[in-house]
């Protein structure tokens, strides 16, 4: 389906509130790998925030979020992604995913879903994984088709505005 090989790092509360700092460069040497300006975007920051705020009041929810995203062999940050949190009550994990402008289109976006839902399968607590994506957001839609995701509502968010919510379940086999 997808032959990109990827390298998960994870954010930790340093790496964040040295992003929040606007300081890249330690950022950068905190994590082990240069980062680029796309995780100092308005969005990103946003993020960083939430996730930070996210790990203080539950650490146990650092293991689930907040992951830089590097293209192997070269070891280029391609994004960020991760889990919305650990599993609910409900054995359900929401994935979540950006990929950097200088490297869409390439696959990546693919490669980061297929390695969430695997890593979503191997936890015997998910049942359920689900993303949110807005109508209009064509890429987004094309990336979850192929993983057997089927629309089961709608919400809104107040950042995104109006999302369409897809499931599946934990354990659907994913072709390689």
């Amino acid at each position: 389906m997808n032959d990109k090989v990827l390298r998960w790092l994870k954010l930790t509360p340093q790496v964040l509130s040295a992003l929040l700092d606007h300081d890249l460069e330690a950022a950068s040497a905190l994590l082990g790998v240069p980062l680029g300006p796309f995780f100092l975007t308005e969005e990103a920051l946003w993020l960083w925030r939430y996730r930070l705020d996210q790990m203080r009041r539950d650490p146990a929810s650092a293991a689930w979020v907040a992951r830089a995203v590097a293209a192997e062999p070269a070891g280029v940050v391609v994004g960020y992604a991760g889990f919305h949190g650990p599993p609910d009550e409900a054995g359900m994990v929401e994935v979540g995913y950006s990929v950097d402008p200088a490297h869409r289109r390439q696959g990546y976006a693919t490669a980061m879903l297929r390695d969430l839902l695997e890593e979503a399968g191997s936890h015997a607590g998910v049942q359920t994984v689900r993303a949110t994506i807005r109508p209009d957001n064509s890429a987004s839609l094309a990336t979850i088709r192929p993983f057997g995701f089927r629309e089961v509502g709608e919400q809104w968010d107040e950042i995104d505005g109006l999302e369409l919510i897809f499931e599946r379940p934990a354990r659907t086999p994913l072709d390689r």
